[in-house]
């Protein structure tokens, strides 16, 4: 069934504001008023993306009022992987690594919230349902890392434990694992740019692929460098 927007008149005004060209502006209105009268279906591919890129940049409609959009790095999934990244880049001043060395997990985190930061997925529930898919995607990173034999131990839960003593949240822990494995792998300078190139390559492909809210985006894909 086509979607009927819910706005009465379209919102130029406020896409002006937000500092979008008069060029942008006039097609958005032109895009939308057609849209009003013939329907998205008569829309070319280019047309509907472009009008879904405006009006995905509009604070959301709420009970009449214009409610604040929420930004990417605002999303729970997103804060959850920036909690896990900060608290294992923590940990690891506690290690007594070498120079240069550093944590295979923060270096794959720190590559999804990359691909996160570009595509800027909607990141609500359809999106986070196929983001468990990447739970298995890092863990076998994490192996291959660990193969190469430096290791530290790292408790995976403990951060999170200690957070929700302090205030409530539905957050999960990283690893669905047995919270008796700290294995953490560390990588040396040499093997950093290998290893995020690596957790780049599956984490990308299976971000851009499967989340629902990039079936159509219109961003370049994101080289990894």
């Amino acid at each position: 069934m086509q979607r009927v927007p819910k706005e009465t008149s379209h919102r130029g005004d406020e896409l002006k504001g937000l500092g979008w060209s008069e060029a942008d502006v006039f097609r958005y209105v032109e895009l939308w008023e057609y849209r009003q009268r013939w329907g998205a279906m008569n829309l070319e591919r280019e047309d509907r993306l472009f009008l879904r890129k405006a009006e995905n940049a509009l604070p959301k409609i709420i009970s009449g009022r214009a409610a604040a959009k929420k930004s990417l790095k605002d999303k729970s999934y997103y804060s959850w992987l920036r909690f896990q990244c900060d608290a294992m880049t923590a940990a690891e001043a506690e290690m007594g690594l070498s120079d240069g060395e550093k944590g295979a997990w923060p270096v794959l985190l720190e590559a999804e919230l990359r691909i996160l930061d570009h595509y800027e997925p909607v990141l609500g529930l359809p999106d986070t349902i196929k983001a468990k898919a990447l739970g298995p995607v890092r863990e076998t990173l994490a192996s291959q890392a660990a193969a190469l034999g430096t290791t530290k131990a790292y408790d995976f839960q403990a951060a999170l434990t200690a957070l929700k003593e302090k205030e409530s949240n539905r957050w999960k822990h990283l690893r669905d694992v047995d919270a008796s494995d700290r294995t953490y792998p560390i990588l040396s300078v040499d093997g950093i740019e290998g290893f995020r190139r690596e957790a780049h390559r599956e984490i990308h492909t299976l971000i851009r692929t499967t989340f629902p809210s990039l079936a159509e985006t219109d961003k370049p894909e994101l080289p990894d460098t």
